[in-house]
């Protein structure tokens, strides 16, 4: 994507998610801001009751950059052919000196009279599992357990170990970007509900913390299916 005349640029240029059945999946977005100016964005989408987006509006100093954190919510069922016609739309615009989301005033990404707000369309795709190739294949195996049932048994325990792996860095991924909008809150001065959102993001981040230490410990104590 040039960077020319874009307030922002978006890297990667569109959302791939793991499609994985009852399971949340992840997409990180790069927002850089392209110019000397403060440069407000907001994310919509065409399904916004499958997509939760963290955070889905803010502001980017100038020559800087932020994450977004797209979060694809469990799904009973895939989609036909893996298909996925969503689409996100990510609105920018100029904005005075200001790092405070909150102070953005309701009408700042309406196009009114002069007001330049650009915009940038962003295509959702829906990836398969990466599946684990067992390299010993043809390894006989020193028990007397036939090839293919050792075989099967060992893929599926590799394979869950890999799962969990996978929801552990996930929840970390969660983890650090709360832990980001926690230092963010805290830098805020002057406003009254500072300590409110300081001990709500606290709380879900030690709960966070616990979930992570449960997964671990389930993946260290489960013994290999045998």
């Amino acid at each position: 994507m040039g960077t020319g005349g874009q307030l922002i640029s978006v890297y990667p240029e569109e959302l791939s998610f793991e499609f994985e059945l009852g399971k949340p999946a992840y997409c990180d977005l790069k927002v850089v801001n392209n110019t000397e100016h403060h440069v407000a964005f907001k994310v919509k989408t065409t399904s916004p009751r499958k997509y939760f987006v963290r955070p889905n509006t803010s502001v980017v100093q100038p020559w800087d950059a932020c994450t977004i954190t797209v979060t694809l919510q469990a799904q009973k069922e895939y989609p036909p052919d893996m298909r996925c016609n969503d689409k996100f739309l990510l609105q920018s615009t100029k904005v005075p000196p200001i790092t405070d989301v909150d102070e953005l005033p309701p009408e700042t990404f309406n196009k009114e009279g002069d007001k330049v707000v650009q915009e940038l369309k962003l295509k959702v795709i829906y990836k398969a599992p990466t599946q684990l190739n067992d390299g010993n294949s043809e390894e006989t195996g020193l028990t007397g357990a036939p090839r293919g049932s050792r075989q099967g048994s060992d893929s599926i325990s590799i394979q869950a170990v890999q799962r969990l792996k996978s929801e552990r860095d996930a929840i970390l991924q969660q983890n650090q970007q709360l832990q980001r909008e926690l230092d963010m809150f805290r830098r805020r001065k002057g406003r009254r509900n500072d300590a409110g959102f300081s001990l709500t993001f606290s709380a879900f981040a030690g709960l966070v913390g616990l979930m992570l230490g449960f997964i671990l410990n389930l993946a260290l104590s489960s013994p290999p299916t045998a």
